[in-house]
C-alpha cells in the first residue's frame, strides 16, 4: 500500500494519548494511513486535544452512561464502522472488550501492552516485573482476541531492567519502545506485510512467526 493508498485506521484512547501521538507525527509520511478518528471512552482526556491539534476528527463515548459492558461495546461498534476502518488500534484503551466487540473486528484489531507478553497480562506491569527480579521487561504488540492480552503476539521491545529502577522510571523507558513498535506494527499491516489467518497464526511476509518479532533498536521502523 502506497502513501496514495492509505489504510483507514480508528484509534481509541482513554487517557493522554502519546502512543497516538507516536502514531499521529508518522501517518502521513512514511506510515501509509488515513487516521479517520481518536474515539474515548473518557470525555476531557488529553489525548483528544492531540487528535484535534492534527486535524483528526474525535469521538467520546462515555462508557459510564451506558447500563452494561454489551450496551456499551454494541454502541461503540456503531460508533467506529461509521468511519469505515480497516484496523481499530487500542492505544490505551481501558476497557475489557466483549467477546462480540472482539469477533467483530477479528484480524484488525491491535493493542500494546506494556509488558514482555505472555507475561503480567492486566495492570500494574512495571512494578510486577520488578517484584520478580525480572532482568527484562517491554512492550508488546498483539492481535487481540477473546482472552485478555492473550492475542497472538506481533512485536516485542525488549528494555534491560537497571538496579536504581522504580516503577515509574522502568514505565518512562518501555514508554519510549512503545512509541517505537506501535508504528511499525501498523506499518507492515498497512502494507499487507502481516496478517492473522484464519488458523489464528501471524504471517509475516506470508511466513507464520514462531514467536514475536524482537525489535532492536538499530532496526529502522519499516
Amino acid at each position: 500500500m502506497t502513501l496514495e493508498q492509505r489504510l483507514p485506521v480508528v484509534v481509541l484512547i482513554s487517557g493522554s494519548g502519546t502512543n497516538l501521538q507516536a502514531i499521529i507525527d508518522r501517518a502521513g509520511t512514511d506510515l501509509p494511513i488515513e487516521i479517520r478518528a481518536v474515539i474515548s471512552n473518557r470525555p476531557g482526556v488529553f489525548g483528544l486535544q492531540r487528535a484535534e491539534s492534527a486535524g483528526i476528527e474525535t469521538a467520546v463515548l462515555d462508557h459510564k452512561t451506558f447500563a452494561d459492558r454489551e450496551s456499551y461495546d454494541l454502541a461503540l461498534i456503531e460508533l467506529i464502522d461509521s468511519y469505515q476502518p480497516e484496523l481499530v488500534a487500542l492505544a490505551g484503551f481501558m476497557r475489557i472488550l466483549t467477546p462480540a466487540f472482539v469477533r467483530h473486528y477479528a484480524g484488525r484489531l491491535f493493542n500494546i501492552h506494556p509488558s514482555l507478553l505472555p507475561k503480567y497480562r492486566g495492570l500494574h506491569t512495571h512494578q510486577r516485573a520488578l517484584d520478580a527480579g525480572d532482568s527484562l521487561h517491554g512492550a508488546t504488540i498483539h492481535f487481540v482476541t477473546e482472552e485478555l492480552d492473550g492475542g497472538p503476539l506481533i512485536v516485542q521491545a525488549q528494555v534491560p531492567v537497571q538496579p536504581e529502577d522504580d516503577a515509574d522510571r522502568l514505565a518512562e523507558r518501555v514508554l519510549q519502545k512503545e512509541h517505537q513498535i506501535y508504528p511499525l506494527a501498523i506499518r507492515w499491516f498497512a502494507e499487507e506485510r502481516l496478517k492473522l489467518d484464519e488458523e489464528g497464526h501471524v504471517k509475516l511476509d506470508d511466513k507464520c512467526l514462531q514467536g514475536p518479532v524482537v525489535y532492536a533498536d538499530h532496526e529502522p521502523i519499516g
